[in-house]
């Protein structure tokens, strides 16, 4: 695998964790969907694999969409290599589905379950064979750190670490920042 594929693909899980940044008291999924809302930027790294200890940085554009549910644009680049962003999530019954660049069909890939669990989302993610899991912490309402985990040998193994933070006009000072 080359290093701008290994880069996408780490890039991809990053963005999973961008697109579901969430308030530590979530009421109602109108809520949760709106705390992603403005502008994120932060810097992450590959924790395992060939590419341990490869540093990127990530901006992000996170929108409220017509449905219920939220959209990412944006782009993540190490060195001189930059990818683009995209992604859509959406709350299904009681769990969320979505997909990242074109989904597991193409080159990115699906958000196949998820759950709301006090200040963290988990979701389930997969591309092709490749399966993980996601967690979103908001440590309060600036300040979102991820980490992606990937399923080797039925053992959840950590791949990727991002810290987002809140930029713009929209950082705010609240209860949740206490």
């Amino acid at each position: 695998m080359s290093l701008l594929s290994s880069f996408r693909q780490a890039l991809i899980y990053s963005a999973t964790g961008a697109v579901i940044g969430v308030s530590p008291v979530v009421a109602s999924d109108a809520v949760y969907f709106a705390s992603v809302e403005g502008q994120w930027s932060g810097a992450g790294s590959i924790v395992a694999g060939p590419y341990k200890n490869t540093r990127f940085t990530c901006n992000f554009n996170g929108n409220k969409p017509a449905s219920a549910g939220m959209e990412l644009t944006g782009k993540c680049r190490v060195g001189l290599f930059s990818q683009d962003i995209s992604a859509t999530v959406t709350k299904r019954g009681n769990s969320y589905r979505g997909e990242f660049l074109d989904g597991a069909k193409g080159k990115g890939l699906d958000i196949t379950s998820g759950r709301l669990r006090g200040k963290k989302l988990v979701l389930s993610v997969k591309r092709k064979k490749l399966r993980g899991t996601m967690v979103a912490n908001l440590k309060n309402h600036n300040k979102l750190n991820i980490t992606i985990s990937v399923r080797v040998n039925q053992k959840l193994i950590p791949f990727i670490g991002l810290t987002l933070n809140r930029t713009g006009s929209a950082r705010r000072t609240s209860l949740l920042s206490q």
